[in-house]
């Protein structure tokens, strides 16, 4: 499990000074390239030189409860499965004890024209290492 601490900003909120639904999406988004960042394991190579990334092939959000503006929030990733192109992973954004959103958000991994190719070996093996049973 990957835990990433953030902060709402005011431009991460509406009018009323709650956090505008898409928001949440980022949120994860940043804390997952940050996990990947953290496995080490050839991320940087795997999308500057191979052009291979992951894309969000499908995400369901459950919306429990609104952060506001100035919140301290903490977005927990865990990986569910590593297929042969694709990754499910577990989010859940907290504040504090709270949970405000639980996401199950399923990658693909693609080349430069998009098209669905294998996890490189090194990233498949360091998210296994992290996979929760």
């Amino acid at each position: 499990m990957h835990l990433f601490p953030l902060r709402v900003y005011y431009e991460d909120t509406d009018a009323a000074g709650i956090v505008y639904y898409a928001n949440y999406l980022k949120f994860a988004e940043r804390a997952r390239t940050e996990m990947m960042h953290l496995l080490d394991a050839g991320y940087r190579d795997m999308v500057a030189e191979r052009r291979i990334a992951f894309a969000v092939r499908h995400c369901e959000v459950d919306f429990l409860a609104p952060a506001r503006l100035d919140d301290l929030l903490e977005v927990e990733t865990s990986v569910l499965e590593a297929g042969g192109a694709t990754v499910t992973a577990e989010q859940v954004i907290r504040r504090g004890d709270s949970v405000l959103t639980r996401m199950r958000v399923k990658l693909a991994c693609v080349d430069g024209t998009g098209r669905a190719v294998r996890l490189p070996a090194p990233v498949r093996s360091a998210l296994e290492s992290v996979m929760r049973n």
